[in-house]
């Protein structure tokens, strides 16, 4: 009779709990969709796509490695400072029509790109690339996800940076058969058009808004005010251990073709099956992140990437063991899928999602600044010393760093 009745209970409760279980709404699927082509775009076709022509421009311009990864930093720097301005933008606005403008200018980039003959056009390009990433790339998406999901974010978040990894990965073999076929400079315009193709469609069905709000009770009672929330600590905590987990990972995913096929000489189909390896994993990373950022402490979760992260690099020392490079790429890969996605993840938690747009506006601004001049430092230690390991030895300590800021934040109370 007791058996009966746990039978009973148990199978009232999976009901109410079918019942009470949160539905995906179409526009809910909207939202995910729009960040899965956007990102798949600005992201995965821009950042990830363009390092494959980083070695044309080396043999066909005479230009040094530490050149050829400035333009992402010239970029960021000019454009970095706009991060906040387009964080007030969305908070104020939404983020649909700033992500159109977007979308266009990241697509006329590398159409600009394709057409370069000198270093101004290389750096006039890689600008407007960079507004088109501030406008329509990680910040917009973030935000934007946010808003619509509250027990589901990190799942929801996971799917939609799924686009960079599909992007970042099939980009490699599409670049590299344009550019047999037709030579990277049409490689690169046909890309451009195809950013705008993907991306900008969808973007005239998407609602910004939900019906219902997902602010916490505090946000919902009174204003929150940004100033508030730059007196703390925590703040400062996340953004130090963003910047210095964004360099670890930037200044090697930007110098890994050259590594690959200027210093290891392999040939161009092996980099691009290495490179395209490290995206498949981070399709891999980026759901397992997802997974375990709605179930675990996310501070443990980016404390676990950015340590996996310190111990993937010293793996690239092993150029002639071919288990310990795929080795790498897999790891890489996993932190590379879940590395950038966390952080949003990990403010809105802290901070709510009111003021998330300002909020990762700064963060992504001084994340910027670590995308840019990272890959640079890594390049610029290759030319001077002759190896590339000294540059990816100083983006291990970069990882521990970002390990020991996080350790020192707070469990926020929903991850408690």
């Amino acid at each position: 009779m007791q058996n009966f009745k746990e039978s009973e209970r148990a199978t009232i409760d999976t009901r109410i709990q079918a019942v009470t279980r949160p539905k995906i709404s179409k526009d809910q699927v909207v939202v995910v969709a729009t960040g899965f082509l956007g990102l798949f775009s600005i992201v995965g076709i821009m950042f990830y796509g363009l390092p494959f022509f980083y070695d044309f421009w080396v043999k066909d311009f005479n230009w040094s490695r530490a050149t050829v990864t400035s333009g992402n930093a010239v970029g960021k720097i000019i454009v970095g400072a706009l991060g906040f301005l387009a964080g007030w933008i969305i908070d104020k606005s939404g983020p649909r029509r700033l992500m159109m403008f977007g979308i266009l200018m990241g697509g006329l980039s590398l159409i600009g790109l394709s057409q370069m003959n000198g270093l101004w056009q290389f750096y006039a390009f890689y600008i407007l690339g960079s507004l088109g990433y501030t406008c329509s790339g990680p910040l917009p998406n973030q935000v934007l996800i946010s808003r619509w999901f509250d027990q589901s974010r990190g799942k929801a978040m996971g799917v939609a940076y799924l686009g960079i990894a599909v992007g970042g990965m099939i980009v490699p073999f599409v670049a590299k058969w344009l550019n047999i076929q037709l030579g990277w400079r049409d490689a690169l315009m046909i890309l451009g058009f195809a950013m705008i193709a993907i991306s900008l469609p969808i973007l005239f069905i998407l609602k910004e808004n939900p019906a219902t709000s997902v602010l916490t009770k505090e946000e919902a009672a009174k204003p929150v005010a940004l100033s508030s929330i730059l007196k703390k600590r925590s703040f400062y905590l996340l953004a130090l251990g963003s910047v210095f987990s964004i360099a670890s990972v930037s200044g090697t995913v930007q110098n890994l073709k050259l590594y690959f096929s200027l210093d290891l000489h392999y040939t161009q189909e092996r980099s691009a099956n290495l490179l395209s390896f490290v995206l498949f994993s981070s399709l891999l990373g980026r759901l397992l992140v997802g997974w375990l950022a709605d179930r675990l402490p996310k501070k443990t979760v980016m404390m676990l990437i950015s340590l996996l992260v310190a111990c993937s690099l010293p793996l690239l020392s092993f150029t002639d063991t071919f288990f310990a490079i795929n080795l790498f790429a897999f790891i890489f890969g996993i932190c590379l899928g879940g590395d950038y996605m966390i952080i949003p993840l990990m403010a809105a938690d802290l901070f709510g999602v009111k003021l998330l747009g300002r909020i990762m506006g700064l963060i992504l601004t001084a994340d910027g600044f670590a995308d840019a001049f990272s890959p640079i430092l890594v390049g610029w230690v290759r030319d001077v010393t002759g190896s590339y390991m000294n540059g990816f030895y100083i983006l291990m300590i970069f990882a521990l760093i970002s390990i020991a800021s996080i350790s020192m934040l707070k469990a926020n109370k929903k991850d408690s």
